[in-house]
């Protein structure tokens, strides 16, 4: 347990996560500055936020000694599939490595990474469910899920490198909620929807549960790695037929091999992601939230399908 969380400094600020935890924060009466970077504007203007446009691999330790930031979250991330890899790297890589030596040069006293569940990789020999002790293989020819790993080793060696900072990880499971809105939820949009014919169940977690377990985290000082994912799961079927659509079912050879076309055509209306991410549809990788439930003593509030449920509904309002 540390000082307490007061003047937090978004990585990401106007993605996903990050606008859905500077509105958590905003409520929260011991947060008293909140500061955030990203690329593009934020779409919330709050009044003890501020923003800095800037790219995450730019030095940022001047706006953490000057807000006196004791506390980083670090969200950004290329997350949709982009052909150009090596952007994607340099961001996902480098962006942390320097935002990791901004913190060391700015005294702060935690960093909290949002990794992903993808960080242990699409296998067929995947522990079901996955621990926070399984192993992290990623998957080297998806992007997405082998940085997540690769990051997750750098945190490492700073952790043991600078034992003085508490260091927190979470590996979310699919993020859903009225803000989904990525590949896999344009794909499932679709009137007809092109999935393989044998899929793996899905493990969600809900935007809202996501976002108040990043705050206790913080507001605890937990050091630690933690899966997040909620209970129970749900069927492709069952997805697409909450949407009120029509999946198509192909066999996984052939569905690969057209995905493959697709993406390298550049066709984004049939595909936004390569190939390899199919995997994910393919093998299990549910993740066990114990640890966190045990040490937070957290209940989650929405099971996989009633998270999906509430993304579902919303939908159909819109």
């Amino acid at each position: 347990m540390g000082e307490n969380m007061e003047r937090v400094f978004i990585t990401g600020a106007s993605g996903y996560i990050g606008t859905k935890l500077l509105s958590l924060l905003n409520d929260k009466a011991e947060v008293k500055d909140m500061v955030g970077i990203d690329i593009k504007e934020p779409a919330i203007s709050l009044e003890r936020f501020t923003f800095y446009k800037k790219d995450v691999r730019e030095r940022v330790e001047h706006i953490l000694k000057d807000h006196r930031i004791d506390t980083v979250v670090h969200t950004a991330y290329i997350v949709p599939p982009i052909h150009d890899t090596k952007l994607m790297e340099d961001v996902n890589v480098n962006g942390t490595r320097n935002i990791l030596l901004s913190c060391l040069k700015a005294d702060v006293k935690q960093i909290l990474y949002t990794s992903s569940a993808t960080a242990y990789g699409f296998h067929p020999d995947n522990d079901v469910p996955l621990t926070e002790d399984s192993p992290l293989r990623g998957n080297d020819d998806f992007t997405y899920s082998k940085n997540k790993r690769e990051i997750e080793s750098i945190y490492t060696g700073f952790t043991s490198e600078n034992p003085q900072i508490t260091v927190t990880i979470v590996r979310p499971s699919f993020v859903v909620g009225p803000g989904f809105n990525n590949p896999l939820a344009r794909q499932l949009r679709k009137r007809f929807v092109l999935m393989p014919s044998k899929t793996e169940p899905f493990q969600y977690v809900h935007e809202d549960d996501l976002v108040e377990i990043i705050y206790l985290l913080l507001k605890k000082r937990l050091a630690g790695v933690f899966n997040v994912g909620a209970d129970g799961t749900i069927t492709f079927d069952e997805m697409i037929k909450l949407l009120g659509n029509i999946p198509i079912h192909i066999p996984f050879g052939m569905m690969y091999l057209l995905n493959g076309v697709a993406w390298n055509l550049l066709l984004s209306f049939i595909t936004e992601f390569p190939s390899p991410a199919l995997n994910m549809t393919r093998y299990s990788w549910v993740v066990s939230s114990e640890k966190l439930k045990g040490e937070l003593n957290y209940q989650y509030k929405f099971t996989s399908l009633e998270a999906f449920t509430d993304f579902a509904e919303f939908v159909k309002r819109q």
